[in-house]
């Protein structure tokens, strides 16, 4: 009987055990990521590419050869919205920039000028782009209704 009571305590002491190691640890849950919607795509002017004699200047103008091709550069502009902002966004890469699914939704994250974007359903590759502008979604009511106060006389 001795010997049945104390496997018994045994027991009990190690479920306790067991049942109490996965609550500890659980510890500190991951952060959500920020959610956006790329809302649309545009071109925009972002430089001018030159070809010709420009750069040799004031020699090439004595003899007469003035020269210039410039065709406007072109760079991807994206709109990414969320709940409380508009991201204006251009990537940095330049060179070669990577076309984001429109109408997807897309995980950031930002540093300073810097937003880094992640598309969860394709082929998941973070890309660094350059934040150009930002606008709130929605404009503060309690802002207007100050102004609007302000203005009326007692």
């Amino acid at each position: 009987m001795k010997f049945r009571l104390s496997t018994l305590l045994c027991m009990i002491f190690a479920l306790f055990l067991v049942s109490a190691f996965p609550l500890a640890a659980g510890g500190k849950k991951k952060k959500a990521e920020p959610r956006a919607m790329l809302e649309k795509m545009e071109a925009v002017p972002c430089g001018a590419k030159q070809r010709g004699l420009a750069g040799l200047g004031t020699i090439w103008a004595s003899v007469g050869v003035t020269h210039v091709n410039s065709d406007e550069k072109l760079c991807p502009q994206y709109l990414l919205r969320t709940d409380e902002m508009e991201y204006h966004i251009r990537p940095t890469d330049s060179k070669h920039p990577v076309v984001l699914p429109v109408g997807q939704e897309v995980v950031f994250k930002i540093k300073k000028d810097r937003m880094f974007v992640k598309v969860p359903e394709g082929d998941n590759k973070t890309r660094t782009y350059r934040v150009v502008a930002m606008n709130p979604t929605t404009p503060d009511t309690s802002a207007q209704e100050t102004s609007g106060r302000s203005s009326e006389k007692p």
